[in-house]
């Protein structure tokens, strides 16, 4: 066979080892879905759904959309300088380019959650903090997918910019960032989806929004008030990916 070679077989072989031992590891055991009908009895108690605070949680749906919105903006708006110092064809310094590499990295591996805690000794509770920490891992991840844009673009405009004596910032500006912008767009609605449900996450250490009350619901065993968090979340997943969706249509 033609898509199969004989050295891809230790690929495989090492695959399915790994895959055994992390079974083993998590306890990976599908019988014990034996009990399905657990959750089926702890599903029946969120419904009837509870609509009686319908326009409160919309209010709070609403400020989980702010801070998603805030965090991911501002998050772009810093990433996308710092991506092009990040692109080795771009960076014009090893140093730099290195640096920031570093920068983002570390800024990456920092869950937002963590972001949060730490904040939260100098801004308190509330969802200014959350809005912090979604923006300081969103610069992390964003710039980094935005300079492999960048090292992927086409070369061609750039050196005929610089043939006629552009700068290197207007090359970047009127050469590089055209050939990425529509896929920065869908970096960005991406990451602004991923932010809604870390804004959820960001809840439960009293980042506000729909995250808290679903904490908050949770706990105090208000299960018919579960069920109207989830479909507001549902809802708002859904409306961002179909206005990113539109708003990629018309720049494309």
């Amino acid at each position: 066979m033609v898509w199969f070679k004989k050295r891809q077989f230790f690929v495989f072989l090492i695959i399915a080892v790994l895959a055994a031992y992390s079974m083993r590891l998590t306890e990976f055991d599908l019988s014990k879905f034996r009990d399905f009908e657990n959750m089926g009895d702890f599903l029946s108690k969120w419904f009837p759904m509870n609509t009686e605070s319908l326009p409160y949680l919309f209010t709070e749906s609403v400020l989980t959309i702010s801070i998603a919105f805030l965090g991911s903006l501002f998050g772009l708006i810093i990433a996308l300088p710092l991506s092009f110092f990040a692109a080795r064809n771009t960076s014009g310094h090893r140093i730099i380019f290195a640096a920031t590499r570093f920068y983002l990295s570390f800024l990456r591996s920092v869950p937002e959650f963590v972001f949060g805690l730490i904040l939260l000794t100098t801004l308190g509770l509330g969802p200014f903090p959350a809005v912090i920490a979604i923006v300081l891992h969103n610069i992390g991840v964003l710039g980094k997918l935005i300079s492999e844009l960048i090292e992927a673009a086409d070369k061609g405009p750039m050196e005929a910019m610089s043939a006629v004596g552009a700068k290197r910032w207007i090359g970047n500006l009127f050469a590089i960032l055209p050939q990425i912008w529509p896929n920065v767009l869908s970096q960005f609605f991406y990451r602004f989806e991923v932010a809604i449900r870390t804004s959820l996450i960001l809840g439960l250490i009293g980042g506000g929004g729909i995250g808290q009350q679903l904490f908050i619901h949770f706990k105090t065993f208000q299960y018919q008030l579960v069920s109207v968090d989830v479909l507001l979340i549902m809802i708002m997943v859904i409306l961002v990916d179909y206005i990113g969706g539109k708003i990629r249509e018309k720049v494309i």
